[in-house]
């Protein structure tokens, strides 16, 4: 089932998928980080894929309100691939905002493409000066 996230009842279970990942994502559920991705959790667009009452996959988004969705974050628990469960979170954000173009923040290009999404443009990370 895909459902809205609540972070009453969801924050643990969610993390605790996130810290199965690994290091690879180490960057959310680290000592130093985890308190401001769960913050950001509360102030994003988060819907959950959850399976007999565990949260298997989830999607995080940002809105610029009136133009665009930003997928951040999509991530469905490796047992659980297959089963096209990003497809259907994904398919939930183009329901719930249908008169907005949607972007995806990607690691798996790939993937994206077997869903037929097409690469547009790029992303670059900003160098601050010392």
């Amino acid at each position: 089932m895909i459902r809205k996230y609540d972070p009453t009842k969801d924050e643990e279970k969610l993390m605790q998928l996130i810290r199965n990942q690994g290091d690879d994502w180490k960057c959310y559920w680290g000592e130093k980080t985890s308190h401001l991705y769960r913050e950001n959790l509360k102030q994003s667009i988060v819907y959950v894929a959850e399976e007999e009452g565990e949260i298997v996959g989830y999607s995080r988004s940002l809105e610029d309100p009136g133009f665009y969705v930003y997928v951040c974050d999509l991530l469905v628990e490796k047992s659980y691939r297959g089963k096209h469960l990003g497809n259907k979170l994904m398919q939930i954000i183009y329901q719930e905002f249908r008169h907005h173009i949607v972007y995806v923040m990607s690691d798996v290009d790939a993937y994206y493409q077997t869903l037929g999404y097409r690469k547009e443009g790029s992303i670059y990370q900003v160098n601050k000066p010392d």
